[in-house]
């Protein structure tokens, strides 16, 4: 997508290609709402100490009625989805395609996979009242400054973003600190951000800031249309 001008066919066939991912996303994740989406590093895999803190989070999130939402792939994500299956909650995931493909991991009740990296920021963040950064690398950062940037600017509602691991995550909070010092951001941009260790702080913060200021309800799926909701394993 990013070599320049192409035919103006092949540059068709690519707004077709990121329409059918969008709709492919809406029709999969409709029902799926509320949602936490939960990003989290691929790399950090069972035997990993954040792997443990990640289901559990999955467990904490899904306890407050939220469905989880994450990458759909391995590592930590895998683990809070996993987190939301030990509790009976519904657990979901948005995929991408990648050259070393990446699967869905096995604990998402529904998953997507798009090919573009934008379609799927688009689907993460559309039925997401609420952000957990767990440890992770660089796609993590983009999709943590993602949610940022939309909040900054009003592009989304003030949804509660929450960073687990304050000793992870010391590095980037003084970075943006120091962004402040420099005039670069606000000081009410600090603001968007929780940093803590304590899932029960993180939990609370979640149920104060999202649950309750916006009345969250299920949608409901109308048979007519061929939609169906999303049932669990315990459901099904």
């Amino acid at each position: 997508m990013l070599e320049g001008p192409h035919s103006r066919l092949r540059e068709l066939t690519l707004v077709f290609r990121a329409v059918r991912d969008f709709i492919r996303g809406f029709r999969a994740l409709h029902f799926a709402g509320p949602c936490v989406t939960i990003f989290g590093s691929a790399r950090f895999t069972e035997s990993h100490p954040y792997y443990e803190l990640a289901r559990e989070v999955g467990r904490r999130v899904s306890r407050l009625g939220f469905t989880v939402m994450t990458g759909g792939g391995p590592g930590l994500m895998e683990a809070a989805n996993r987190g939301a299956r030990d509790v009976g909650g519904t657990s979901v995931g948005c995929n991408i395609e990648l050259p070393h493909e990446q699967s869905p991991n096995p604990y998402l009740d529904r998953w997507v996979s798009c090919h573009y990296f934008f379609v799927r920021k688009v689907i993460l963040f559309k039925y997401s009242y609420a952000f957990v950064a767990l440890p992770g690398g660089i796609g993590t950062l983009d999709e943590l400054f993602e949610a940022l940037t939309l909040i900054q600017t009003g592009k989304i509602r003030s949804f509660p973003v929450v960073l687990i691991g304050t000793e992870y995550w010391r590095s980037l909070v003084t970075l943006l600190r120091d962004l402040k010092e420099r005039g670069a951001i606000s000081a009410k941009d600090l603001d968007l951000l929780l940093v803590t260790d304590d899932l029960d702080a993180a939990v609370a913060h979640i149920e104060a800031n999202a649950v309750e200021p916006f009345g969250l309800r299920r949608v409901r799926p109308r048979r007519w249309l061929g939609e169906t909701a999303i049932k669990t394993p315990s459901e099904s």
